[in-house]
């Protein structure tokens, strides 16, 4: 199979007076795997319509290894895609569900009539090559044993692993995927984000993956294009868009639990101001200067968040109102002030809880900033050096 790269340039899609893609552009290189994630409503599923040829957009282009395919028919872009309920013949044989787009590609009209098509010449010998990579798709997916079943006599798994040998036999140059997995149970899916990635690899495949559940994302993709309200607001890797979020929108969206967002400020003299006290810590790089006296928010991951050193004194007093475990982990939520937003810290379950009463202070080397308009600031945070 020979993955293809696929780019978008402008993507500009309304429905009536409803602009649901906003001038949409993302390049997606060749053997990637690219998930579109965001919530139910940002158009994301639009944009996979959009690239498959059933919506057509309003300006911008749709490329292929720099074949423009915008104005091309579905049928024509050699693009094969799973749809999140399945859309298998429910009268069909899984055989018959896999074989039947190379049955309407390679088999002429008269040839797929049930009497007169037996008398076509050459009939015979294509059936057997669909035969033939029907068996090869069906092995790929470990479904060979339930080629003569109907999808009411299988599972969700093993529907979804029929739907995906069905584009499979296709040898397609994209790979596109509409929320595959959201009607299985929270285990299958689990097992089914294993096979997705699994079989990426052994294809070497382009695929494109649409969800709104950030764990798949998270888990399968090289890199993530990450949508709200018919935009991208960043595409990077799944460790990029956790660890250097472009914009507020993107550090509150990914995340779980989400990332503890705290006002602060910086004066004149660099030092950082956390709910009141400044911890000793003070601001410095290019972006600092325009950082100071504004009105900024410090974004604080739950696991940078830590207990602070009874010895020196240091850090904010909290208390903990809950406790949830996880393993062998733990979430605190703490309330730290009248009018401040309470905070999640993760720890290890293995520690004791002496008191409800704590301090806490930060990893501030991994702290993100952002400004008023959300917006990502670089700054370099160190301890003040004290005399």
């Amino acid at each position: 199979m020979t993955a293809q790269a696929l780019r978008l340039s402008g993507i500009t899609k309304r429905f009536g007076e409803n602009e649901v893609l906003k001038n949409v552009s993302m390049a997606i290189r060749a053997g990637e795997f690219l998930s579109v994630l965001g919530m139910s409503g940002c158009g994301k599923s639009t944009l996979l319509r959009v690239i498959a040829g059933l919506e057509a957009p309003e300006r911008g282009r749709v490329c292929i290894d720099e074949k423009d395919i915008t104005d091309s028919d579905p049928a024509d872009r050699n693009l094969a895609m799973v749809f999140q309920s399945y859309a298998l013949y429910p009268h069909m044989t899984v055989r018959q569900n896999i074989a039947t787009p190379l049955r309407m590609r390679r088999l002429s009209q008269v040839a797929r009539m049930p009497l007169i098509g037996r008398l076509m010449p050459g009939r015979r010998k294509i059936l057997g090559e669909i035969d033939a990579e029907v068996a090869r798709a069906a092995a790929r997916l470990e479904i060979g044993a339930l080629l003569q079943r109907r999808p009411a006599q299988l599972s969700g798994g093993q529907r979804q692993r029929v739907a995906l040998a069905r584009a499979l036999v296709r040898d397609p140059a994209v790979f596109l995927m509409d929320e595959p997995l959201s009607n299985l149970d929270a285990r299958l899916r689990i097992h089914m984000c294993s096979e997705l990635k699994a079989l990426h690899r052994r294809l070497g495949a382009t695929f494109i993956y649409v969800t709104h559940a950030q764990v798949e994302a998270m888990t399968m993709s090289d890199r993530i294009a990450l949508m709200q309200d018919g935009r991208i607001l960043q595409i990077a890797t799944p460790e990029a868009l956790y660890q250097r979020p472009a914009s507020l929108s993107v550090a509150r969206f990914i995340g779980t639990p989400a990332i503890n967002l705290v006002p602060i400020a910086i004066d004149a003299r660099n030092q950082i101001h956390v709910m009141g006290q400044t911890l000793g810590l003070v601001a410095s790089g290019k972006e600092a200067p325009r950082a100071r006296c504004a009105n900024l928010t410090l974004g604080l991951r739950p696991e940078d968040l830590r207990l602070a050193s009874c010895d020196e004194g240091e850090g904010i007093a909290a208390r903990i109102l809950s406790i949830e475990y996880h393993g062998a982990d733990r979430y605190l939520t703490l309330a730290t002030g009248e009018n401040d937003p309470p905070l999640t810290m993760r720890q290890s379950a293995a520690l004791p809880i002496v008191s409800e009463e704590i301090r806490i202070t930060f990893a501030h080397e991994r702290a993100h900033f952002f400004a008023a308009d959300g917006a990502r600031i670089e700054l370099t945070v160190q301890k003040r050096m004290t005399s």
